[in-house]
């Protein structure tokens, strides 16, 4: 089938998880919702975005993600996701992302590392004067087309940097993820969305480049079920 767009009550149904999320109420009232109104659409959404991207998408194409929370590392013991996420990795840990939320559609482009060392890595390159100017770049052009910059990062600022390091922002990060969010609307409930999502991708690619051309993924990726967001 021809992805169409999701439906409003697709995100009323992440309000009303939000709301009741437990095992009974998924059973009950949400699941049949999900299926038909969440995944569906998602599914024909990933199969599109699989065929417009085949120089990444691999025999695998877009992975979505199931709504069951992993919850052995969490405190939050809440069992289904408030969100439906797909992703395309370009390399380990390098890729697109977009997911479905009571808020509409969020899509961005994201780099994950895992360990110090590649952390580590990755503020050298920032560091580098032609690298890390290159990097600044790319940030301000796509916040210039909307996107927000953000990711897990510091609080502070890395040991040993200067307070008044010209790329201090850029330094905090521990993950980067550059991004834009579409509200309810044509956006989210027309077949519009999928053309979004396309050229969110498309132009979130030189920040991917940016990072698989320093080498800064790292292999193997240790990969769950479930990728992080």
């Amino acid at each position: 089938m021809t992805f169409s767009g999701f439906p409003p009550s697709a995100l009323r149904l992440y309000a009303d998880l939000a709301a009741d999320n437990t095992k009974e109420a998924w059973r009950l009232r949400h699941r049949e919702v999900y299926e038909r109104e969440v995944r569906a659409p998602m599914d024909e959404l990933a199969a599109e975005l699989s065929d417009a991207f085949p120089e990444y998408a691999g025999p695998d194409g877009v992975r979505v993600l199931g709504p069951v929370r992993d919850t052995r590392m969490s405190h939050d013991k809440s069992p289904y996701k408030t969100y439906q996420g797909a992703y395309l990795d370009l390399l380990p840990c390098l890729g697109f992302w977009l997911h479905l939320d009571q808020r509409g559609l969020y899509v961005s482009g994201r780099y994950y590392p895992y360990a110090g060392d590649q952390i580590a890595r990755y503020r050298a390159a920032v560091e580098d004067e032609d690298g890390g100017a290159e990097l600044v770049l790319i940030t301000e052009r796509l916040t210039g087309r909307g996107f927000t910059i953000a990711g897990d990062r510091l609080k502070s600022r890395p040991r040993g940097v200067p307070a008044d390091h010209p790329r201090l922002d850029l330094l905090r990060h521990r993950k980067i993820d550059a991004g834009r969010r579409y509200g309810p609307g044509p956006d989210v409930h027309t077949a519009r969305a999928g053309d979004l999502v396309r050229e969110t991708w498309r132009t979130v690619l030189p920040l991917l480049d940016w990072v698989a051309a320093r080498k800064l993924t790292p292999e193997p990726c240790p990969r769950g079920v479930d990728n992080p967001s």
